[in-house]
C-alpha cells in the first residue's frame, strides 16, 4: 500500500543536519524494501538503531511438518488449542506453512517483556476477539475485534493486550503484504470499484517518543531462528519519520462485499496479496438475484492453489460440522465445494450473515506436526451422503 505518512519531528531535508537541542545529531535510518526500488520511509532515532551491546541466539524457530499423507480436506478444531498464559509472539501455534508463509494463531493473556521483529517478512495480524495496542518504531496502534493488522518486515513492536479474551489469525510471509494490484491506479490509489478505500485505513495513532535508558530486548526472527538484541536505550526512541513503509490497520467491516445475479467467484473477495498468496474477507452480504440463481458455491478444483478458511461468526452456508475458530483446508489436486444438502438449502436464500477468513496459496501448504493433535479426523469423509 503506497500511500505517504508523516509523524512527529523530521528535518525539511532528508539527509541533512537534524540536531538536538543540545547540539547533537539525531541519527538517521532509511528504512525499505527491495533493495532500494520499494517502498520506504526514513526515522530519526535519539540512538543508533545500530547500537546493541550483546546478541544471543536465543531457540530455534524452525517449523517441524507431519510426513506426507493421503490427500485429503482438513479440518482443526482451533479452540482446542492449549490456552496457558502466554504473549502474541510466543504464544502462537502454527497450523500450515510452506516456503512463503506460516499460518496460526494465538491467544494474547499477558504483555510482552521484550520486543520483536520478524526480519523474514510482513505479518499479517487478524483479531478474532479482544482489544489492546501495539507499540511500534513507528508508534502506537490501537487494535480492536475485526481489525486487520499489517506490520511490515523489520518493524520492531509489542503487543500488549487488554483484559478479557483475545484471539489472533497469525499470518507471517517471507515477502511482502499489499492491496490487491486490480484495484489500485498506476499511482497506487485505490480506484473506485475496490471494496474498500484509504479512508478506511489508519496508521499510528500516536508517536512515542522514548528516551529512557536501561536493558531492552529486541528478538529478531531471521533465517530459522530468535536471536536476541540487548540495548541500554529503549528501541522505540524514534522523534519523527516520514514515508510509505508504516504499520496499519484495516477492519474486516469495512470491507463493502461486491455482489451479482449470479454466483461470484472468490477473487471479488480479496483484500490482499502477497507472494504466492492472497487473503479474502466473506463478509455479511446479499446472495445473488437471477430468480434462478444458486447461491451456495458450485463444486470447484484448485488445480494450481490450497484453499484455506478460518471460521470467524455466523453460519457457514456451504459447510457442516465446522464451527467459530475452525480452520479448514482443502488441498489443491481435488476438487471440493458444498456439503450434501448445502445446495438446495441455498435456493432462496435472500442472505448471509457468515464472517471468515480465506487464504488461497499457490504453493502446497504442509500441516504442522503439532496441530494434528487440533484435528477432526472425520472431516475428510463429510462429503458422503448419510455420514
Amino acid at each position: 500500500m503506497a500511500r505517504y505518512m508523516q509523524l512527529g519531528e523530521i528535518p525539511r531535508k532528508r539527509h541533512t543536519i537534524f540536531r538536538k537541542e543540545d547540539g547533537s545529531l539525531f541519527r538517521e535510518q532509511v528504512m525499505g524494501t527491495k533493495g532500494f526500488s520499494g517502498i520506504q520511509s526514513i526515522l530519526y532515532h535519539h540512538n543508533p538503531p545500530t547500537q546493541f551491546y550483546k546478541t544471543e541466539l536465543h531457540s530455534n524457530s524452525q517449523i517441524h511438518y507431519e510426513n506426507q499423507g493421503a490427500l485429503r480436506p482438513r479440518h482443526f478444531y482451533t479452540d482446542n488449542a492449549a490456552n496457558t498464559a502466554s504473549d502474541a509472539v510466543l504464544g502462537r501455534e502454527y497450523i500450515l506453512g510452506n516456503d512463503d508463509l506460516l499460518i496460526g494463531i494465538a491467544n494474547p493473556s499477558v504483555n510482552m517483556d521484550y520486543f520483536y521483529r520478524n526480519s523474514d517478512g510482513d505479518e499479517l495480524l487478524f483479531v478474532h476477539h479482544g482489544t489492546g495496542k501495539i507499540e511500534t518504531t513507528f508508534g502506537v496502534l490501537e487494535y480492536k475485534q475485526g481489525d486487520y493488522i499489517i506490520i511490515p518486515v523489520g518493524t520492531i513492536y509489542r503487543i500488549e493486550p487488554h483484559a478479557g479474551p483475545s484471539k489472533l489469525l497469525v499470518i507471517e510471509t517471507n515477502s511482502w503484504i499489499t492491496t490487491p494490484k486490480r484495484y489500485r491506479n498506476e499511482f497506487g490509489q485505490l480506484l473506485e470499484h475496490s471494496p474498500f478505500c484509504e479512508r478506511d485505513m489508519k496508521g499510528p495513532e500516536k508517536l512515542a517518543t522514548n528516551v529512557e535508558e536501561g536493558e531492552y530486548e529486541v528478538r529478531t526472527k531471521s533465517r530459522g531462528f530468535l536471536h536476541s538484541h540487548y540495548f541500554a536505550h529503549h528501541p522505540l526512541d524514534v522523534v519523527g519519520w516520514d514515508g510509505f513503509l508504516y504499520p496499519w490497520i484495516i477492519n474486516i467491516d469495512d470491507f463493502e462485499p461486491i455482489t451479482g445475479r449470479i454466483h461470484q467467484p472468490p477473487p471479488v473477495h480479496q483484500m490482499f496479496e502477497g507472494h504466492n498468496f492472497v487473503v479474502c474477507s466473506f463478509v455479511p452480504r446479499l446472495y445473488d438475484y437471477h430468480p434462478e440463481a444458486i447461491p451456495a458455491p458450485y463444486y470447484h478444483s484448485n488445480v494450481d492453489s490450497d484453499e484455506v478458511l478460518y471460521y470467524v461468526e455466523g453460519n457457514f452456508m456451504s459447510r457442516k460440522g465446522v464451527k467459530e475458530e475452525s480452520i479448514t483446508l482443502h488441498p489443491s489436486g481435488i476438487p471440493h465445494g458444498p456439503h450434501p444438502g448445502k445446495v438446495e438449502a441455498s435456493i432462496g436464500k435472500k442472505e448471509t450473515l457468515e464472517l471468515a477468513v480465506m487464504i488461497d496459496t499457490f504453493r502446497p501448504l504442509k500441516v504442522v506436526e503439532k496441530a494434528q493433535k487440533l484435528e477432526d479426523e472425520n472431516y475428510k469423509y463429510s462429503w458422503v451422503e448419510n455420514k
